[in-house]
């Protein structure tokens, strides 16, 4: 299904297509989903579309980084999985592993795949009981002990029937059950009971013909396993490259495999081999009739997957909701649940993104296409050869082509009214066969669709609605975030302009790409690797823009902070007297503020969960209701309120990260529930990792000026404190120093939003603002030279929040990639050569079981990752890979600001005239170089006078 040129380029699936098949009496969807991490967003676009996973896994080379994202993106979606372990041939063909060893290792990767599973499964447990225990009664009563029941058994068992093992390239497989169908008649025994004892310590005694289990076999006795014994032991005699051609004729007549007589002629004994084996077992049979037995139909499946498609919510209002409203989105919810297909019911779509096609690949003709040519077709007009297509599945109803359906955003609010929805006519409705297009006049629910007609109205994902009473689904969840940017511009200026319609038609053809601007104007693309980002490129170049782009180097973003690791914040806090030295001063221009910053380290827990759940922060501090938030969650908990959980959350994470904790952690936790009741505002934008708290102080000062106190907003919000409203006061200082809150906020998100290093964001940042706002008595002499005064005030603020960071060990923070590198042990010399020049950390290195192979696990800095692995390709001379994945962000420890001092650093580094840059230096240095920041650094270096050896007049 790889029909794209960079596809069958490359051999790796770039894109997620669709294919309706046909087996026996039942009607599949199959969806293919690219497997490199780059492409992790269209998993997510397939994953939501489908009510059930194939989760391949390569035999060889074990479980990756993606199997975990798979995995996980399965279990966020509510999709049960099914293990294909495929590249079964390489076992004996390249590795020449005996069937007890093949059978070694394919029982370890089970188990390794179980793990994750088990894994998520525990961590549901876990918040299902803190939820029921956090409750009112905090009794375990029966429905409670219904919600805690777990399924003890492993998810991925062979004898169960949810496990195959193939080889895709030859086009065979097999299940447990294709073995003990053809053995049951020879043993005489029970199909059902034989599939049992094919996988695990079954043991097959001839004498007695039993089947027993490990502790009944006699001291010594060498008898195999039954799955080794009666399916690899005869698989390997027709596989074995050096088995001659009666073992073949054998299966040929004990099977009654029609083959054609071309093909047994043929001289290549591989290619014999693979006739054989595609007729014997054929992939298609082992693979559908396991998704038929064990993957479950739509309307069993969005019975249990509704809790994730449209959560409840929670309206909160008065006697102003529409009751009706209500009553019909809950109707149009229980359609979804029960999977409703009556033509009478409401049709609800979601549409996972938008795909583009040439036009030439669109069917044509047909009565309805005819009567409707040119209708709401402007995604297919003059100015590209694109058309446009919803990549879509139905929910519930009927859809037809023609109809007029309502495209509901993720914002829609069905009790606000107009916003976030529009109105508009589908042209013609598609079942997707692979490169094909099948056009089809009406569809049920549960199938899968291409939609054209929706061009202009979805730029990434939607929800359709024959009733505009309807909630959307809820939004879908990405493992990464596009992290590599690139600036790009046209080689010919007078083409920006196909340069702007072509990124508009790559934002939309792209689930994930991001297009943004830059505050120098250049427009920026993000994306999720270099390998997406070299496909975005050449789709931009070749089909949407249609011109040259000049691409520049990778923008790589960096985070600035001070030195520490936060575990004394609490002891900060407490200790904390501005009238110290350590705090830095600054007075507004008319001298009537004067304001004073101190700042510290946040703990690293607590500023990596600020970190990750910024969007919720946003939501939060924004004012959005509950039920907004609940659909737009995407943890594995259900039915929690979020609010509450990330309170836990920050609590916990101080906690866990303090020094006290050992000594008295009820104590410790109150101290930082206090704390947390001091927060002003979050920054930058509002919602980043850096928190402003109100000062500790008294509210009118000895010299009769007034501390701006602030308010806690975001702890109201988080809802560690009641409405912080404030006795008013009728003094006019009172009332101005009110006003100047916002000024110390907004000067406060400045600050955070470009630090003093490079103009990066802070990261893990404490900030403690004292503002003292005296009388002003020189108004009448000079009442305008100065500017406006809320204005002086932010500019204050603002620089003294940088010179604070300047002044306490500053520090640059970079983001790293998680590698993990497979290569053979000839080749480790040369791969950690690779690594050494990339500044990588070795995290572990081990020799994979039954294979001679190592496995690497490494720390890569993003800044190092462009052209690693084709260095690595090249340094290895191809016998290492490597797989990345955005993993954290961490603080560099080289100071940018070294001078040597003591004697021993002036002997090891020389004096400071002659220091070279440090690493953190040179990565500063760059970033203010490329923002046309000033950069201290020399312009002649090693100048020598010229001397001119000849001189002719």
């Amino acid at each position: 299904m790889d029909y794209l040129d960079e596809e069958q380029r490359r051999a790796i699936t770039m894109k997620s297509s669709s294919i309706s098949l046909g087996y026996k009496d039942y009607s599949l969807n199959l969806l293919d989903s690219p497997g490199h991490m780059d492409f992790c967003s269209e998993v997510s676009t397939a994953a939501r579309l489908s009510d059930g996973a194939l989760v391949l896994v390569d035999a060889v080379e074990g479980v990756h980084i993606q199997t975990h994202a798979v995995l996980r993106q399965a279990w966020v979606e509510k999709l049960t999985p099914c293990l294909v372990l495929n590249k079964i041939d390489r076992l004996i063909c390249e590795l020449r592993l005996s069937p007890m060893e093949a059978y070694t290792r394919l029982i370890r990767i089970v188990h390794e795949v179980n793990g994750i599973v088990s894994a998520y499964k525990s961590e549901k447990y876990l918040s299902d009981v803190d939820s029921i225990l956090a409750s009112p009664s905090g009794e375990i009563t029966d429905e409670s002990l219904e919600l805690l029941e777990d399924d003890e058994e492993v998810t991925f068992q062979p004898q169960k029937g949810n496990v195959v093992f193939v080889c895709a390239l030859d086009g065979w497989g097999f299940g447990v059950s294709e073995f003990a169908n053809f053995y049951a008649s020879r043993l005489g025994a029970n199909a059902d009971t034989l599939q049992k004892s094919l996988w695990g310590p079954r043991y097959y005694i001839p004498k007695t013909k039993m089947i027993v289990g490990k502790k009944s076999l006699s001291a010594g006795s060498k008898t195999n396993p039954m799955f080794v014994e009666f399916v690899l032991e005869p698989l390997w005699e027709v596989l074995d490259p050096g088995s001659d051609g009666a073992v073949l004729e054998k299966v040929i007549k004990s099977f009654n495999l029609i083959i054609p007589p071309s093909e047994l002629q043929n001289k290549d004994p591989k290619n014999l081999r693979r006739s054989v084996m595609s007729r014997w077992l054929p992939l298609s049979d082992a693979v559908l009739s396991m998704a038929v037995k064990h993957l479950p139909d739509p309307i069993s499946a969005q019975a249990y997957r509704i809790p994730r498609l449209v959560p409840e919510r929670k309206v909160i209002g008065g006697n102003d909701v529409d009751s009706s409203v209500l009553a019909e989105a809950e109707l149009v919810r229980r359609s979804i649940e029960a999977c409703d297909s009556s033509p009478d019911s409401p049709c609800v779509v979601f549409v996972s993104k938008m795909f583009a096609m040439p036009m030439k690949m669109i069917p044509q003709g047909g009565d309805h296409r005819e009567r409707m040519n040119g209708l709401n077709d402007d995604d297919s007009n003059s100015e590209s050869d694109e058309c446009f297509l919803a990549f879509a599945r139905i929910f519930s109803g009927v859809l037809r082509a023609g109809q007029r359906v309502f495209v509901i955003s993720s914002l829609y609010d069905p009790l606000k009214g107009e916003s976030y929805i529009q109105e508009a006519q589908l042209h013609s409705i598609y079942l997707m066969m692979g490169q094909g297009l099948k056009p089809v006049n009406e569809v049920k629910a549960g199938n899968v669709v291409a939609i054209r007609g929706l061009g202009p109205y979805i730029s990434k994902c939607a929800t359709l609605s024959s009733t505009r009473n309807c909630w959307p689904l809820a939004s879908m969840e990405f493992q990464v975030s596009p992290t590599l940017r690139v600036a790009i511009e046209p080689s010919d200026p007078s083409d920006m302009s196909a340069l702007m319609k072509g990124l508009r038609l790559l934002n939309r053809a792209d689930p994930f790409v991001e297009i943004t601007v830059s505050a120098r104007g250049e427009h920026v693309l993000a994306a999720a690797g270099e390998v997406h980002l070299e496909r975005c490129i050449k789709d931009l170049s070749d089909r949407f823009a249609r011109v040259n782009i000049e691409v520049s180097s990778p923008l790589v973003s960096y985070r600035e902070t001070v030195e520490g690791d936060g575990s004394n914040l609490l002891e900060s806090l407490t200790s904390l007297s501005l009238n110290t030295w350590d705090y830095v001063e600054k007075r507004t221009p008319n001298g009537r503020c004067v304001i004073r910053v101190h700042v510290m380290k946040l703990p690293h827990s607590l500023t990596k969960l600020l970190d990750e759940n910024t969007d919720l922060l946003g939501d939060i501090i924004g004012g959005k209701g509950s039920h907004k938030l609940e659909s737009q969650r995407p943890n594995l908990e259900e039915n929690v309120d979020p609010v509450e959980v990330l309170k836990n959350q920050l609590v916990e994470a101080g906690v866990s990260s303090s020094s006290e904790t050992e000594n008295d952690p009820e104590k410790c936790k109150a101290e930082w529930a206090k704390l947390l009741k001091r927060i002003w505002a979050l920054g930058p934008r509002e919602k980043g990792p850096n928190i402003l708290f109100i000062p500790d102080g008294k509210r009118i000062c000895e010299d009769g000026s007034i501390l701006v106190r602030g308010s806690p907003h975001v702890s109201h919000r988080l809802g560690f404190t009641e409405d912080p409203t404030e006795t008013p006061s009728d003094s006019a200082l009172y009332s101005e120093a009110v006003t100047l809150e916002g000024s110390i906020v907004s000067g406060f998100q400045l600050a955070t939003a470009s630090g003093p290093l490079c103009d990066e964001p802070m990261w893990g940042l404490a900030f403690t603002i004292e503002t003292h706002l005296a009388e002003d008595l020189e108004t009448e002499k000079q009442p305008e030279n100065f500017g406006i005064f809320t204005g002086q005030v932010m500019t204050a603020v603002k620089d003294a929040c940088r010179a604070a960071v300047l002044q306490t060990n500053p520090r640059i923070v970079e983001a790293m990639y998680f590698c993990e590198l497979n290569t053979a042990p000839e080749y480790l010399g040369p791969m950690y050569a690779v690594l050494s020049r990339r500044r990588a950390r070795v995290l572990k290195e081990e020799m994979q079981e039954g294979s001679s192979l190592f496995t690497v696990h490494a720390y890569v800095p993003v800044s190092e990752s462009f052209g690693f692995a084709d260095e690595l390709r090249k340094g290895t001379s191809g016998g290492a890979s490597a797989l990345m994945v955005l993993s954290h962000w961490e603080m560099l420890e080289e100071d940018p600001f070294f001078v040597p001092k003591t004697e021993q650093e002036i002997e090891e580094f020389g004096d400071g005239a002659s220091v070279l840059p440090n690493t953190a230096r040179k990565l500063i240095n760059a970033v203010r170089r490329r923002k046309g920041l000033h950069v201290e650094e020399k312009v002649v270096q090693h100048a020598t006078k010229q001397r001119t050896l000849a001189r002719k007049v």
